[in-house]
């Protein structure tokens, strides 16, 4: 397997029209903005890009577009988590048929399976493809089911592919564990930030970013992720402040719970010139009234007065 590093990665939302179909215009508007503002690679599509939301046809599509688009610039890493094996070995299939140079999937989705079993889902998906494979530990409080440090390295031990691990769930501990024993099974072992967050995973050794926010702030994610790059995590700790700060308004933006991110990201998107439309069902729009008070957060953040308006 060839080695790969994804660098900085971009993670596009996806752009629905009224009806709520794909709006592909829009896509490629969206991509050709993240090739122009600094993706090493781009991943798609992820939870903010609201894979869950998305039939197995319109993942397909939307992965070909986006390859078709892209040309080859940078990397396209595919996302093809399900809860169910079969289908998520499918999705690996399609990706490194279709050009993808990476996949990358979580755990099964919504339940939680006895560790033998997750282990046995991602081995089936790292095995139907010769494509460098990333595992998500996600988030916590996300559906599904988080992966300790023991179950990472059976994996490395079953699956020649396995290019490194993306932790969502911000778990010091986790990775304080994974990166250090990980190496020693298989030297190159990455650790990548999965939000953004790289200060503590790149002090640990990590490398790279999955950034959710590089749609709203490019320019701001790409110091972070430079100066992480540099080992220069003191003056990286202010900028990840300002990013815990935008990260906290488009949470928060929504009524309750992880989805309403969705609706705040592409509120935020919307603020900064960039109309995406809204979040599918039965993720909710904000109304007008958060959509004012978030407009008005985002409008008091003096560190994205540099960052692209419009497209």
């Amino acid at each position: 397997m060839t080695h790969f590093q994804p660098g900085l990665v971009h993670t596009p939302v996806t752009p629905f029209k009224r009806d709520q179909s794909i709006d592909f215009d829009t896509y490629a508007r969206i991509i050709e903005f993240h090739l122009r503002n600094g993706a090493d690679s781009l991943a798609l599509p992820m939870p903010e890009g609201e894979d869950l939301s998305l039939t197995g046809e319109e993942q397909r599509k939307l992965l070909e577009f986006a390859i078709g688009q892209v040309k080859g610039r940078v990397p396209v890493i595919a996302h093809v988590s399900d809860a169910g094996t079969s289908i998520a070995v499918a999705r690996a299939v399609h990706a490194e048929q279709a050009g993808a140079a990476a996949i990358v999937s979580h755990p099964p989705y919504f339940w939680h399976p006895r560790p033998a079993m997750v282990v046995e889902h991602l081995v089936q998906i790292g095995s139907a493809v010769r494509l460098p494979f990333f595992i998500v530990n996600p988030p916590i409080e996300s559906a599904g089911t988080t992966l300790p440090a023991e179950l990472v390295l059976q994996l490395i031990e079953r699956l020649p592919n396995l290019a490194g691990v993306v932790d969502a769930s911000l778990d010091f501990v986790f990775m304080e564990e994974v990166i250090p024993n990980g190496r020693r099974l298989r030297p190159g072992f990455q650790l990548l930030a999965g939000g953004d967050f790289p200060v503590s995973s790149g002090a640990l050794g990590g490398s790279g970013v999955f950034s959710p926010l590089s749609g709203v702030a490019p320019k701001l994610v790409r110091q972070l992720y430079d100066l992480c790059s540099k080992e220069k995590y003191v003056e990286a700790r202010k900028i990840q402040e300002d990013i815990g700060a935008l990260h906290h308004a488009i949470k928060s933006a929504g009524e309750s719970g992880l989805r309403d991110g969705l609706a705040g990201l592409k509120a935020v998107l919307r603020t900064m010139g960039r109309d995406c439309g809204q979040p599918r069902p039965p993720v909710r729009r904000l109304d007008e009234v958060r959509y004012g008070q978030l407009a008005e957060a985002i409008a008091a953040m003096p560190f994205l007065r540099a960052e692209p308006r419009g497209w």
